[in-house]
């Protein structure tokens, strides 16, 4: 009897100290890990440059953003079979340009143009309308580096394509933005690649990543763990339960999408990052009661496909766009 309460002592004193040093640590995270210093902090960033207010992806769309306010462009890369590195997000054709194949087996200038309607896969009962436009090309990535040399661009690899990385990478360098870009992926493969390709920038969580930080976080071992990426960039869970969303979801889904929106939509982890120096993003958000319920949460920016909503929600609550951009 004597052993084991001895035993008892010795477990339920090494359980108390990890609870105590866990919560420590967790408030203050700095004793242990150095924060990270990104040289932005984006309240207003436009999904594929405001798929909502222009036609997606195109120079047009980024420009627009531009001229609201937007912090950051949010983009998508492929490579095409002469080797440009283009802005899309799909590898189908079929969506954006309703035509058959792939980028990937298109050389660039070969390659079909824009459709002036698409609609939008975060608000499904509204569909851009841009009759009349006419810019409609695929824009190359260089070009986009070109026209917006300070503006800070969050890069989704698309594929898992060492080639393209390569290039994506290359171009970074070439027009010195290693401290204003993010790329990644949700693929934990690409986004190894894309760190070991160059850690200077700054990567994206993938989902494995995500798992992971959940993980750590409800068994309280986050505050001992060093985390390599940089940006918590995760889907607002309860946006997918609005029929202008995914219609006609069933109840064991609907079920699913609520116990995760309790567990990922969590201030203590937000704010604990933050504290670490990782950045949490929101997407894709398209409504002013979306706006607030993620800013309140402690999100440092959201993701929109209508940079003049957002833009006019920032205004009216410019509390949360301070210090969005820090020159290194």
């Amino acid at each position: 009897m004597e052993t084991r309460y001895i035993v008892a002592m010795v477990v339920g004193s090494i359980f108390v100290g990890y609870v105590v040093t866990s919560v420590i640590l967790f408030r203050f995270p700095a004793i242990f890990h150095k924060k990270k210093k990104l040289c932005f902090r984006p309240a207003h960033i436009s999904h594929r440059g405001g798929a909502g207010e222009n036609i997606e992806n195109t120079m047009t769309a980024f420009r627009h953003a531009l001229s609201v306010g937007t912090d950051m462009l949010e983009i998508d890369c492929h490579i095409t079979k002469d080797g440009k590195v283009i802005v899309s997000h799909d590898s189908s054709l079929k969506r954006v340009c309703d035509a058959e194949g792939v980028i990937a087996d298109y050389n660039y200038e070969d390659l079909p143009l824009l459709k002036e309607c698409h609609p939008l896969d975060f608000k499904r009962n509204f569909v851009y309308d841009g009759t009349g436009c006419t810019d409609r090309k695929f824009p190359l990535l260089e070009d986009v580096f070109k026209e917006f040399p300070k503006t800070p661009i969050n890069i989704d690899i698309k594929v898992d394509d060492d080639e393209l990385i390569e290039k994506v990478n290359n171009l970074i360098v070439q027009y010195n933005r290693e401290h204003i870009t993010v790329w990644g992926n949700r693929s934990s493969t690409v986004v190894d690649k894309c760190f070991t390709v160059n850690p200077n920038i700054p990567t994206l969580f993938p989902i494995g990543g995500v798992l992971k930080l959940l993980f750590l976080f409800y068994t309280g071992l986050l505050p001992f763990v060093p985390m390599r990426d940089s940006l918590l960039e995760v889907i607002m869970p309860s946006i997918l339960l609005k029929d202008d969303v995914i219609p006609l979801i069933g109840a064991k889904i609907r079920f699913l999408l609520r116990v995760l929106n309790v567990l990922l939509m969590r201030p203590a982890l937000f704010h604990h990052l933050e504290r670490r120096g990782i950045q949490t993003y929101l997407w894709v958000l398209n409504d002013e009661e979306e706006f607030e319920r993620a800013f309140r949460l402690g999100a440092a920016g959201v993701m929109t496909d209508f940079p003049t909503k957002l833009k006019d929600y920032l205004d009216k609550n410019p509390q949360y766009r301070k210090n969005n951009f820090q020159e290194s």
